[in-house]
């Protein structure tokens, strides 16, 4: 039943977060491997990490690389490699979305939604409470 209600919900896997060492080189690596270009690249200054977005059909793949050494993206890297990082689905309402994710028992990072890449205000669920991934709500500025 849970997961009935978590598909109504979420709209569809707006982007797959990807943590990466050098984004120069995995620039040049996703543009071959989807034969395009990526469309934007962002500093996000309160996650320590600079993005680079590609679309891939009606998703997109966010390159996400750390700009300091105690950055979210550099503790994963130094932990547990490059690779993905988090899965981020779209929502409408993403204050509603928290409420639920709440009620339901999930663990929030963010209570509150915040500013976050690609026009996007975001939050993230904790991996202990999602099966070990880590979940970003996504919802249009």
């Amino acid at each position: 039943m849970l997961f009935l209600t978590f598909a109504e919900k979420m709209n569809k896997i707006e982007h797959i977060g990807i943590a990466v060492k050098n984004l120069d080189e995995a620039e040049a690596l996703y543009s071959k491997l989807l034969n395009a270009k990526p469309y934007k690249r962002e500093e996000v200054e309160s996650e320590g990490v600079i993005t680079s977005f590609f679309n891939c059909g009606p998703n997109k793949i966010e390159l996400l690389h750390a700009t300091h050494a105690d950055s979210p993206i550099a503790k994963f890297i130094e932990k547990r490699g490059e690779g993905i990082h988090h899965i981020a689905f779209a929502v409408d309402d993403i204050e509603s979305e928290i409420e639920r994710l709440k009620g339901e028992g999930f663990q929030l990072i963010h209570e509150v939604a915040k500013a976050g890449a690609d026009n996007k205000r975001i939050a993230f669920l904790h991996p202990k409470s999602s099966g070990g991934v880590l979940i970003e709500l996504c919802a249009d500025v």
